[in-house]
């Protein structure tokens, strides 16, 4: 069957930068989007983008992370697998609290 998506959104997307582990720097020029698949037969949620056919999001949401909510409109979430901390950032902090709680449930089914 594989991924089907459960959620979807619009935002700035961000990885830290690995030399200085302080400064954010942009995976896209702008907002894109933003999903969640689940994937019924490995019971396990993925945090997917991609921008221009390049995938800048492909995080396997497991037990272990914590979606960090460190300002008003911007989170972000260290992923070991991929070696990185990405950062969001939306336009109002509605758009946050419902990625952020979509994040929550994926790690409790997980």
């Amino acid at each position: 069957m594989g991924d089907r998506p459960v959620y979807s959104c619009r935002c700035h997307v961000f990885r830290i930068d690995a030399t200085t582990k302080k400064t954010w720097i942009p995976a896209a020029e702008g907002p894109v989007q933003v999903s969640f698949f689940f994937d019924p037969s490995k019971r396990a949620y993925r945090v997917v983008s991609i921008d221009n056919g390049k995938p800048i999001i492909n995080s396997t949401v497991v037990a272990g992370m914590t979606f960090s909510r460190t300002a008003q409109k911007f989170g972000q979430w260290s992923d070991q697998r991929a070696n990185t901390v990405y950062g969001v950032g939306f336009g109002n902090e509605d758009e946050l609290t419902k990625f952020a709680d979509q994040f929550e449930e994926a790690k409790s089914c997980v």
